[in-house]
């Protein structure tokens, strides 16, 4: 088996920790060769607060993965996301010294360098800069600018901005569970891998991926993301809500949420009634369907605005026309029943259930495909993806990076590689991560 084609994918989520082992098949499917899955119990919505347990959850659903697939492996994708994450909109302009000559990568690099000088609150840092639309001489709504003559060179930004602290701290877990990070994504944007077509990016949608700690939220229009935002509430709140509205312990609210649970109340008749097992030989609690659907259709509710107000924020009330392709649910929240209805219903946009099986190969177990392993299957696939574009040229920097090669060669290198060969602005991203987290060991 080639070790070289096999990637890995790690979500480090508030509920449960995965890891994907996979790789492309003949056909450019993902062929899945081993999962491991682990609760989660160092990570708090989003952020990791213990960094013992939280090593001990990645080491248990590796050590699973590698057990399941028989492949010994050394590096992963990790996803980022969690509530110290936000975003904002940017524009800047660069004034190059000769209009005669046309635009090229360096100019791109250099107006994309200026945004990452921007000045950020204590204890924060861009960790992402996404070029939307660029101005050559002020002719505008141009995608590519490189080839183009022009004095003045300016865009829209989308920058990510996160905590230093948090981001280091997820970096420290991966090497103290004895992995290497082969590239880190924005965890929206990996489901949005998974679950989304190109021509819903194109058309205009929203993705809302709930998770048990928070709620992440990517907006596309034109191929181009447009908003990110992530929403401090998840699957957990809800969960919280049934045990405190039944008195019952988390296990119970949390079954009770997945077997009987619906975010539309009006289904339930009074009459339908579950009986919940007393705690060291007390009596049964009964608790009826209507009041549970009442409790979970309140927090859902209160989720689903959030979001809808990001959304506004990003469109105003034109929202609505601008995103053609409505609304794609994924996320292990995106399971609750009835959820489809009751964000149609308060949103007024069609609206999906997003499961990652498009990219997977057929031979793939069903359960897979489940919209809660929407970011892990994205991960995998930028791994997959990663390594399949560049097998060698990762080798190639490592080495140049070692004998201290010249940065401005390796900038001439860039400019006259071809456009479509270009590294993703999240490769880029990547690459810089992991020189900040090794100086700062």
């Amino acid at each position: 088996m080639e070790l070289n084609d096999i990637s890995v994918g790690l979500d480090i989520g508030t509920t449960k920790i995965v890891a994907m082992i996979g790789r492309k098949n003949e056909y450019g499917k993902i062929e899945l060769l081993g999962i491991g899955k682990a609760k989660s119990l160092g990570v708090h919505r989003g952020v990791v607060n213990n960094i013992t347990q939280t090593i001990q959850s990645i080491q248990q659903a590796v050590d699973e993965a590698i057990a399941v697939s028989g492949v010994q492996i050394s590096d992963a994708v990790v996803g980022i996301a969690g509530q110290h994450i936000r975003s904002l909109q940017h524009s800047d302009y660069i004034t190059r010294p000769n209009s005669q000559e046309v635009i090229d990568q360096s100019d791109l690099e250099k107006l994309e360098s200026q945004v990452h000088k921007l000045v950020m609150l204590p204890g924060e840092e861009i960790i992402h800069v996404l070029p939307q639309e660029f101005k050559v001489d002020g002719q505008g709504e141009i995608k590519e600018p490189i080839g183009m003559y022009g004095g003045r060179l300016e865009a829209n930004f989308h920058v990510v901005v996160g905590q230093v602290s948090s981001i280091r701290n997820i970096g420290r877990c991966i090497k103290s569970a004895g992995l290497s990070l082969a590239g880190i994504t924005l965890e929206p944007l990996a489901s949005a891998d998974a679950v989304l077509s190109q021509e819903e990016k194109e058309a205009g949608v929203v993705l809302i991926d709930i998770g048990g700690g928070t709620t992440d939220l990517a907006i596309f229009k034109d191929g181009i993301i447009r908003h990110t935002a992530v929403i401090p509430f998840g699957g957990n709140v809800i969960t919280e809500d049934i045990k405190e509205g039944c008195s019952i312990i988390e296990k119970q609210a949390e079954l009770l949420k997945t077997k009987f649970g619906s975010a539309w109340p009006g289904e339930n008749k009074d009459n339908e009634i579950v009986s919940i097992p007393g705690l060291r030989g007390r009596d049964p609690k009964e608790i009826t369907l209507k009041n549970l659907s009442k409790i979970i259709h309140a927090r859902v509710v209160e989720i689903v605005e959030q979001a809808f107000v990001e959304i506004r924020n990003y469109g105003h009330e034109e929202a609505k026309k601008k995103l053609i392709a409505g609304i794609v649910l994924t996320g292990g929240g995106a399971q609750l029943k009835h959820i489809k209805q009751l964000v149609e219903y308060i949103t007024g946009m069609d609206t999906r259930i997003g499961y990652p099986n498009e990219h997977l190969a057929g031979s793939t177990d069903e359960s897979i495909s489940s919209p809660m392993y929407a970011t892990a299957i994205g991960l995998l696939m930028k791994g997959v993806d990663d390594k399949n574009k560049r097998p060698n040229t990762e080798k190639l920097a490592s080495e140049e990076l070692a004998n201290g090669t010249n940065l401005q060669e390796e900038k001439e290198g860039v400019q006259d590689a071809p456009t479509s060969d270009k590294k993703s602005l999240f490769e880029k991203w990547s690459d810089k991560f992991r020189d900040f987290l090794d100086n700062a060991e």
